[in-house]
């Protein structure tokens, strides 16, 4: 079973940048799709971007032109690149890798807005 873990959360300015990184143990350049979800405290866990074998992303509108998803299958590795970072994009970003009939979640990177 491939592992996924996630990297780059931090505490980040609003307004600041900031990059997500998930690295997968195995190779997932056959993948279906990858999904970024946020969870932020109280609330439950959302796809804020996707993106499928194809190259076809979705954004949650929030985050439309603000964040940008990208797979680098050579590096067995998924991207959020997260800009003009909001309040309210605060949360734990899980990443999560399909290929075929398996499903793969990472642990979750926190990412906290400050003003």
């Amino acid at each position: 079973q491939v592992q996924l873990v996630e990297s780059g959360g931090d505490l980040v300015q609003a307004g600041g940048s900031l990059r997500l990184s998930c690295a997968a143990s195995g190779s997932i350049s056959s993948f279906d799709e990858v999904n970024w979800y946020r969870q932020a405290p109280g609330l439950q866990r959302e796809l804020v971007a996707q993106i499928t074998g194809g190259g076809t992303t979705y954004y949650k509108e929030s985050v439309k032109g603000r964040f940008t998803i990208s797979a680098d299958t050579a590096k067995n590795t998924v991207y959020l690149h997260m800009n003009s970072v909001k309040f309210e994009d605060a949360g734990v970003y899980t990443c999560n890798v399909v290929v075929g009939y398996s499903s793969m979640w990472g642990r979750g990177t926190q990412v906290t807005v400050s003003s």
